[in-house]
């Protein structure tokens, strides 16, 4: 499976062609470098995944991250440090972005994002997981300001043009899979 969302400030439209899914801006005529890409694969070389990105909730509610140096929110996840399983690179993320210390987390998809101001314009990969968080630590220890939890996703994402198109695609799986939202 492969499925890419082409995201723009502005109007969209999304566009289907296959197995491929496209969000299109309508307004303004921004020509298609300026558009942030994210697909979503079935696999990829373990290689290439650089960033683990965990879609979290907590007794039914979702898990964003609010960064000391930011006004917006955001889902719990980092690069993967050299050395580290993808696996490790999400665990470690949780718990230092959430204070996460009792959870099952499970591996989604891979995804990719191209931007024109990403990784001079290149593709990087990273893996999407999904995580259900029983207990947190009472306060954290990163660049987290604080964890927020709410029943739909935030107003103001940080990284709007990528971010809720990922936690459509864990909606979707958590549909197949009869996990309830």
């Amino acid at each position: 499976m492969e499925r890419t969302i082409q995201a723009c400030s502005g109007k969209k439209i999304e566009v289907k062609q296959g197995q491929t899914t496209t969000v299109v801006d309508v307004e303004g005529g921004q020509a298609a470098d300026s558009f942030v890409r994210v697909r979503f694969y079935d696999e990829a070389d373990d290689q290439k995944l650089r960033f683990a990105v965990i879609v979290t909730k907590t007794d039914g509610h979702w898990v964003f991250c609010k960064h000391k140096e930011r006004n917006t929110l955001e889902v719990p996840g980092g690069h993967r440090e050299p050395g580290e399983d993808i696996l490790t690179t999400a665990k470690r993320e949780l718990q230092e972005e959430t204070g996460a210390i009792d959870f099952s987390i499970r591996p989604v998809c891979v995804y990719s994002v191209t931007a024109p101001w990403n990784f001079d314009g290149q593709e990087t990969f990273g893996m999407l997981f999904f995580a259900d968080v029983k207990a947190f630590e009472k306060e954290l220890h990163s660049e987290i300001e604080r964890i927020v939890i709410q029943d739909g996703p935030p107003s103001a994402w940080t990284y709007p043009d990528i971010q809720p198109y990922l936690m459509e695609e864990v909606q979707k799986w958590m549909r197949m899979e009869g996990i309830p939202e």
